[in-house]
C-alpha cells in the first residue's frame, strides 16, 4: 500500500521519517516521505545544523504530488513532528484530498509536541495539531505527556490513559509512555468500548524516536486489518524489541530489522484487557 509520511527528516540517525520511512518499507508499504524540517541529526547532539520547511514549500510539493495523481492512490496519511503551526494547515489540506479520493483511507496523527513533561515543538504547534489535526485523525499516537496535554487530564496510569483517550473522540486511541507498575511501563490502545494495556521492561534511557517507529509500525498493523490487541502486541513487541538491543542515542533500526517481522521472538511483554 502507499503511505505518505509528514513528519522531520534527519541526515543522521532514526527519528521522524527516517524511522518511519523504514519500518513501514520493511512492512512492504511503498513510502513518499515529505519533510516538515530538515537536520542534520536530532536534537540529542551537541551540534544540529538545518533549517524548518516552509510552510510554502510544503504545499508547493504536496501540489506535485497531487498534480502528478499520486494523492489519488493514497491508502495512507502519517503525520509527525511539525516545524511550525502553519504547517497543520497543510497537512489537513492534505488529509482531505487523499480522504476525497479514497474514503477508506487512514490518518495517522503522531502528535510529536513533547515528552518528559515538557514540550519541545514551537511555540502554537501543539495548538495547531489539535485544532487542525485531530479532527480529521482515525489513529492518534501520543505519548502520556502529550495525551495528557491534549485531554487536560495528568496521566498517572492506565485508567487515567483511557479516561483521556476517550476524550479526543477519535477512532482508535496508541498512548506510549504510560506509567504502570514498578520496572515496567505501557502502551495502552483504545478503540471505542475496548482498551488493551501492553506493558514491557522499563528501559533507561532509550534512544530517541521510538514513538515515531511505534506510530509507523501500528498503522501498518492497521492497514492490514490486525485486530486492535495484535496490532498493539505488534508494535510495542517490535519497538521493545529494537529498543532493548541499541546502544546510545540511536535506535538499531537497521541492524535489529528483523524485530519488524517477528516482534515478540524473546521479548517479555504482557497485555491486558483495560476497562
Amino acid at each position: 500500500m502507499n503511505v505518505l509520511s509528514i513528519q522531520s527528516e534527519v541526515v543522521c540517525g532514526h527519528v521522524g521519517n527516517a524511522a518511519a520511512r523504514f519500518a513501514l518499507q520493511r512492512l512492504g508499504h511503498e513510502v513518499w516521505a515529505l519533510p516538515t524540517v530538515l537536520l542534520s541529526s536530532h536534537a540529542g547532539y551537541r551540534t544540529v545544523m538545518g533549517e524548518t520547511v516552509t510552510a510554502d514549500l510544503l504545499r508547493r510539493l504536496k501540489e506535485g504530488l497531487d498534480t502528478n495523481g499520486w494523492l489519488a492512490l493514497c491508502d495512507a496519511v502519517l503525520s509527525g513532528y511539525l516545524g511550525r503551526p502553519e504547517q497543520a494547515i497543510v497537512v489537513a489540506d492534505t488529509v482531505r484530498r487523499v480522504k476525497a479520493a479514497r474514503p477508506a483511507a487512514l490518518y495517522c496523527l503522531d502528535p510529536a509536541f513533547g515528552d518528559a513533561g515538557r514540550a519541545y515543538a514551537k511555540p502554537g504547534v501543539a495548538e495547531a495539531m489539535a485544532r487542525h489535526l485531530l479532527p480529521l485523525a482515525d489513529i492518534v499516537t501520543p505519548n502520556a505527556f502529550e495525551l495528557g496535554s491534549i485531554a487536560s487530564i495528568a496521566i498517572r496510569g492506565p485508567q487515567d490513559a483511557l479516561e483521556a483517550s476517550r476524550r479526543l473522540g477519535r477512532p482508535v486511541v496508541v498512548t506510549t509512555s504510560v506509567p504502570t507498575k514498578a520496572g515496567r511501563i505501557g502502551t495502552l490502545a483504545a478503540a471505542g468500548d475496548e482498551a488493551f494495556l501492553a506493558t514491557t521492561p522499563l528501559l533507561e534511557n532509550p534512544p530517541h524516536g521510538s514513538g515515531d517507529l511505534l506510530a509507523a509500525i501500528f498503522l501498518a498493523c492497521r492497514l492490514q486489518k490486525l485486530s486492535l490487541p495484535d496490532a498493539l502486541a505488534h508494535a510495542t513487541g517490535s519497538v521493545f524489541r529494537i529498543l532493548s538491543r541499541s546502544e546510545g542515542t540511536e535506535m538499531a533500526l537497521i541492524a535489529e530489522q528483523d524485530a519488524l517481522l517477528a516482534p515478540l521472538l524473546g521479548v517479555d511483554l504482557q497485555i491486558e484487557a483495560v476497562r
